[in-house]
């Protein structure tokens, strides 16, 4: 394994939006409180030490981005540079699910190998992603491009829980998608949890309030339990996947006030 010591895991945000707190969690009607704004960042996060780049997830396609009326601002091959990164360096590709807003973009990286959960990709090439509570949440282009990539054998496909060659451990929880995917990262400060959308906005564990996008309530809950649980443990810090809070917890980074540093907490003032 990579020596930690020079692993850095970035948060790198692309879009934000003002929504509505009864758009994003599920029967919002239930808490007895009035609805209010919200805003929601869209990220990719970037693995990187002396071996090489992970990205985790590619964000939108700006044309598809576009269509569904979000505001956005790069791509990750065109901010990678500004953080240093070559985006040739990119030999491995972690889809944690495959939503819209996580699948576009994987044509920038045509030589990187992709990881998705058996699940996840079973179910979206399946009749069942076409019923129309799953279709809009997904681009068919996108499936396809995993398709072909699975034809040429640059797909990985993950059960349970999977280690690769960098010691960055991928653990299926499903819940909002069938095969949705966390990601631990190990590096020199602790543990860095990657939740992409098994947690949208901290309040969803803190507070027990499920996203309104869901495949499987149960798994949903199991899946808050088990990042509760990692978050607790020590050197250990959780990784919302559309909250600004996360630019909040964590440290900026000298590339830019879109670019945040998850191996360091923010200081108090």
């Amino acid at each position: 394994m990579t020596g930690n010591g020079a692993r850095e895991v970035l948060a790198v945000r692309y879009c934000t939006r003002t929504t509505t707190r009864a758009e994003n969690f599920l029967n919002h009607h239930l808490y007895g409180e009035p609805d209010a704004d919200i805003e929601m960042d869209y990220y990719f996060w970037v693995v990187r030490d002396g071996a090489g780049t992970i990205l985790v997830d590619t964000g939108f396609n700006p044309v598809v981005g576009d269509r569904r009326r979000r505001a956005w601002w790069t791509t990750p091959a065109d901010a990678l540079p500004t953080i240093g990164v070559d985006p040739g360096s990119v030999h491995t590709i972690v889809v944690t699910h495959a939503h819209w807003d996580h699948t576009g973009n994987l044509h920038q990286f045509p030589d990187a190998r992709i990881v998705i959960s058996q699940a996840e990709y079973d179910f979206w090439t399946s009749p069942m992603a076409r019923r129309s509570q799953f279709v809009t949440h997904a681009e068919a282009d996108e499936i396809a491009y995993l398709q072909r990539a699975d034809a040429e054998g640059r797909l990985t496909l993950i059960k349970g829980q999977h280690t690769l060659d960098d010691g960055t451990e991928l653990i299926e929880v499903g819940g909002h998608t069938p095969g949705q995917v966390v990601v631990s990262v190990p590096t020199a400060t602790g543990t860095v949890v990657l939740a992409s959308d098994a947690v949208h906005f901290y309040e969803e564990v803190e507070r027990d309030r499920p996203f309104a996008i869901i495949a499987d309530l149960p798994a949903m809950y199991r899946a808050y339990d088990l990042l509760a649980d990692l978050a607790a443990r020590p050197g250990t810090s959780l990784v919302a996947g559309h909250d600004p809070l996360v630019r909040t917890r964590f440290a900026p980074h000298p590339a830019g006030p879109d670019v945040t540093d998850l191996t360091a907490a923010r200081e108090s003032p």
